[in-house]
Parts: structure tokens; sequence; C-alpha cells
């Protein structure tokens, strides 16, 4: 296990953890560490991988209890800190810090959805990237702006269509 390995489909999962509008009364659990839950420990040890990639409602909480527990138990934990959020800035960004510290990795979202890519020839995932990248990225807006422009003559890149090539 490295963390000079990108992260891929095979050796890693995602846990999105406590996303509830309000922190809705009456939920289920009790605690803020889902690593305390042994259904979510069941879940993310039938994984098999070690790598988890991690995000959820609150930063100091929801993400920073079960990475801490994680990283104790030998997992590597790569924190999506654009999909978490906190009371504020400065809350978000110091349960960052203790995070980084405690050696999990901080990565963005879209970080996480090219690193799964790797390469634009991989076509059985392009098109759901390329939804993604459209509808939540800068990258998305050029897209449909060249489209507009250029009309059919705009590429994205990606394999041609099986008539194109030869």
């Amino acid at each position: 296990m490295s963390k000079h390995e990108m992260l891929s489909p095979q050796n890693s999962a995602i846990a999105l953890i406590d996303y509830q509008p309000a922190m809705y009364q009456g939920v289920q659990s009790t605690s803020i560490n889902s690593w305390l839950n042994p259904n979510f420990r069941k879940a993310v040890q039938a994984t098999g991988r070690k790598k988890l990639v991690i995000a959820g409602l609150w930063t100091e909480a929801c993400v920073l209890f079960p990475s801490l527990d994680l990283l104790r138990e030998g997992f590597e934990v790569y924190v999506s800190a654009d999909a978490c959020g906190d009371v504020s800035p400065e809350a978000h960004n110091r349960a960052m810090d203790r995070l980084v510290q405690a050696g999990a990795v901080p990565i963005t979202s879209l970080q996480y959805v090219f690193e799964l890519q790797q390469d634009w020839g991989r076509a059985a995932t392009y098109e759901g990237v390329m939804d993604i990248l459209r509808a939540h990225s800068p990258y998305g807006i050029q897209v449909r702006f060249s489209k507009w422009a250029l009309g059919e003559h705009a590429s994205e890149g990606g394999p041609a269509p099986a008539s194109r090539r030869a």
C-alpha cells in the first residue's frame, strides 16, 4: 500500500458520512463517529480495500473522528476537502490541518474523479466522467461553449466513434 499509487476502483472505496439536512433529529444512531458503528466497520472491511476516500457533513466531527480511527487501524485515508463543510471556514480548515497532521491525504472531488479515470482513452467511463465535468466544473462550461461556438466541429477528445476510425 502506497500513497504514491493512484486511487482506482480496484484499490479504494468511498464513504460519504452523515449528509443529512439539518442533522435530523431522531436519526437511528446516537454516535458522531461512524467507525463506532459495527455496521459501518463491517461495510468498510467488506470492501477489502485499505484506501478509503472520505467526505462528510462536518469536517471536524463526521470526517475527523472516523478518519483518526481508520488511520490508527492501518487504512490510508483520503479526505475530499471540497465535499466537506463545517460551522465556519476556520473550523473546516483546522480540522483539515488536524487530518493532515495525523496522516490523511487531502484531495478534491474532481481530483478523485480524475484519478479514477486516469486516461481519456478509457471509453467505458469516458461519458460518465464527461457528464460530471459538464455539470460541475469550469471545464464543462468550456465544453458547452465550444459546442455552441463550433457546432459539429467541436470535440471533447476521447475515443472516436467506430465510423470515424479507419
